[in-house]
């Protein structure tokens, strides 16, 4: 089983819309259980809320690759909230390789999924059985990414001036 200081990740189904230089979206959301492994997992409300504290860098990334620099909080490139429905995130795109290739499958309804990264916080879990339920997770990042669901809700829109609405369901897997 995976327990506090071992980083996990998850990767999210969510609906893109549009094109430009902002993507905004949800990178988890609350009480939608998923099949993790040999065990389920539900993410509870408040479960982020350390996260956000202005001292933690989150960073976000392209396939949880630390060379493939998004945004992050610290720059305030980056910004996260947490609101009923899940963790929200709201991102400036880079003017860099990664940053085109992101919008260029966004606008085409190609990319897979959102994804974070993070450790359990001491007590931040509870099991019952086989079902755990996250209660407080650091979170170090997250990512865009193509992969098939573990969780549904979660959402990415690119934003431009002049948007172009393009609907697409994409998927996300659960690396460990």
């Amino acid at each position: 089983m995976t327990g506090q200081g071992t980083l996990e990740r998850r990767h999210l189904d969510f609906q893109i819309r549009a094109a430009g230089r902002r993507l905004e979206g949800y990178a988890a959301t609350f009480g939608t259980e998923a099949r993790i492994s040999d065990f389920t997992e539900i993410i509870m409300p408040g479960a982020f809320r350390g996260a956000l504290a202005p001292s933690r860098d989150v960073l976000a990334l392209v396939d949880h690759d630390p060379t493939k620099v998004l945004a992050r909080t610290r720059s305030g490139s980056l910004r996260l909230a947490e609101d009923p429905r899940g963790l929200s995130f709201n991102l400036d795109v880079p003017e860099t390789q990664a940053g085109r290739d992101v919008l260029a499958l966004a606008e085409r309804g190609d990319l897979g999924g959102m994804s974070f990264g993070f450790t359990v916080a001491k007590d931040g879990e509870r099991w019952q059985g086989r079902r755990r339920e996250l209660r407080s997770v650091i979170l170090h990042e997250i990512s865009v990414v193509s992969a098939w669901p573990a969780y549904d809700g979660t959402s990415v829109q690119a934003r431009a001036v002049a948007p172009r609405l393009h609907l697409a369901s994409l998927y996300l897997e659960t690396c460990r």
